[in-house]
């Protein structure tokens, strides 16, 4: 999708999400035909005319100024991960389509980083969530069900996205699988806005509507959501249930690339299953297949 057809369907989005009286406005009970804000609403919250505004919304330009875009996500209460996908969306593209990205790999010092973190389980994102690698920890924690030597295939590589909503073992890790899927969602949103011509990534979306209607519902809501840290409850087919906080750190070599870790609660009961979980792998030398 075209970087003008995202924005359009963006501001639209969030302008149907926000009722008058959310920002103050009073209706004196009259009837609307539109769910949420009207266009000249938000243009009049916004400090903006309201024909520019439909221009705006419109995809019909795409060179507002920060002062614009501040104005309009103060006006559609957009959270800062919000206001920087607006951000995102209003900048210019290039007059040419951009080049095919290059395959994804693992730098060197990414996988020395890995290795030093064996005692908790960490994995590799790429920028459309696939799978690039993972240690041993990892893998028995999230996907030991799958070839652990996956990610080293370019073209098996396990898709996180793609596992949270299709996979029955993903889904049933998560007991409160709504929250996990709409953090992969907000983050596929982002992905999306800054590489709108990444054909990959299109198809990979364009499979997870057609395939799950959890998935087209959560995408159609265009919410949006930056994963740096979140508590999850994981309820692992082998040490049972844990409360863990996946924290994404993001690599300065490799900007588009995110090593999520895992950790729990010192003196936890999250934190012994978890090292049960660890022992096992440690015994064993891999993990075990359902």
């Amino acid at each position: 999708m075209s970087g003008s057809a995202q924005l359009a369907e963006y501001l639209q989005a969030c302008r149907a999400r926000l009722r008058p009286e959310d920002v103050g406005l009073h209706t004196y009970g009259e009837r609307r035909r539109v769910p949420g804000l009207r266009r000249e609403e938000v243009a009049g919250l916004a400090g903006v005319s309201a024909s520019y505004y439909v221009r705006l919304e419109q995809g019909q330009s795409l060179n507002a100024s920060n002062e614009v875009i501040d104005g309009i996500a103060r006006a559609l209460r957009l959270d800062p991960d919000e206001h920087e996908h607006l951000r995102t969306l209003t900048r210019p593209r290039r007059s040419r389509p951009a080049p095919p990205p290059p395959a994804e790999r693992v730098a060197p010092a990414t996988a020395q980083i890995l290795a030093t973190l064996a005692h908790v389980p960490a994995l590799l994102l790429g920028r459309r969530s696939d799978v690039l690698a993972w240690n041993a920890l990892g893998h028995a924690l999230f996907a030991g069900h799958l070839d652990p030597e996956a990610p080293d295939r370019p073209g098996e590589r396990p898709n996180m996205a793609r596992l949270v909503f299709l996979d029955p073992h993903t889904r049933e890790l998560y007991p409160r699988w709504k929250a996990k899927a709409h953090a992969v969602v907000g983050h596929l949103r982002l992905t999306a806005g800054r590489y709108p011509e990444d054909r990959e990534l299109s198809t990979l979306v364009g499979e997870l509507v057609t395939r799950s209607p959890e998935f087209a519902s959560m995408w159609a809501d265009h919410r949006v959501r930056a994963c740096d840290s979140t508590e999850h409850l994981m309820r692992h087919p082998h040490v049972g249930d844990l409360v863990v906080n996946q924290q994404t750190l993001l690599l300065t070599h490799a900007p588009d690339q995110r090593l999520t870790v895992v950790t729990t609660e010192t003196g936890s009961a999250s934190q012994a299953a978890l090292s049960l979980l660890a022992r096992t792998v440690a015994d064993q030398g891999a993990y075990w297949r359902r």
